[in-house]
């Protein structure tokens, strides 16, 4: 019975996944991603505190749309990257997952679980930041780098073949000056607060490989059949 089980479990997840062959990523605000590959459903950095140290804000609309039985996953628990009180409340009305930088451990099991699914976690550093965690993503194939609020580099800058990287600014910078090369296909740019969103567009609108996330509910699709 366990095994017939199983078999429909295999067709159903095969038959589904199949019909989207491709990751969809919608950038939230600040950090905040919803990533998706039509089976499972991820939250990274949300829900966080609506316009906390002068970010993004985002309406009560947004959380009534996040999909029952997600993951939520943290980088870090800074108000502009988390929020206890909202979350407790999602957890109570959409069930689900959650994982912040202090149970790793149970993330990866939690991984183990998911088809063609991986994910490593980081000690990154960042300012007022008791623990930090940066995260690489291996899922389909297809590996997507969340760097969270590090100043740092060096971590990125050891990984390979990254197909996306999701990663502030400063990150970018501190790159430069260190000389250190990060082997990524493309980068999405976010945490960009309002006031700088237009020297954003100037310095990479035109970017064929950077895309600065200054539009709410912008997405990325990481189609699966491309190299």
């Amino acid at each position: 019975m366990r095994k017939i089980l199983l078999l429909i479990f295999l067709l159903i997840f095969n038959f589904g996944f199949t019909q989207s062959n491709e990751i969809k990523i919608t950038f939230i605000g600040n950090c905040g991603l919803h990533l998706t590959d039509g089976n499972t459903s991820i939250y990274v950095d949300f829900p966080y505190k609506s316009g906390a140290y002068g970010y993004m804000t985002y309406e009560d609309s947004v959380l009534d749309e996040i999909i029952e039985s997600s993951t939520f996953i943290f980088t870090h628990q800074h108000n502009d990257h988390y929020s206890g009180k909202i979350l407790r409340k999602v957890l109570r009305q959409k069930k689900g997952n959650k994982f912040t930088q202090w149970n790793t451990r149970s993330l990866k099991k939690w991984a183990n679980e998911i088809p063609d699914f991986k994910i490593e976690s980081f000690k990154t550093k960042h300012s007022f930041s008791i623990r930090h965690r940066s995260y690489l993503i291996t899922w389909h194939g297809k590996k997507i780098f969340l760097s969270g609020d590090t100043e740092h580099s060096e971590t990125i800058g050891e990984i390979n073949g990254i197909d996306l990287a999701f990663v502030p600014y400063w990150l970018l910078t501190d790159a430069k000056e260190k000389e250190i090369d990060i082997d990524a296909k493309r980068f999405a740019i976010y945490h960009i607060a309002p006031v700088q969103i237009p020297s954003a567009k100037k310095n990479w609108g035109d970017s064929e490989t950077i895309y600065p996330l200054v539009e709410q509910g912008d997405k990325i699709i990481l189609k699966l059949n491309e190299k």
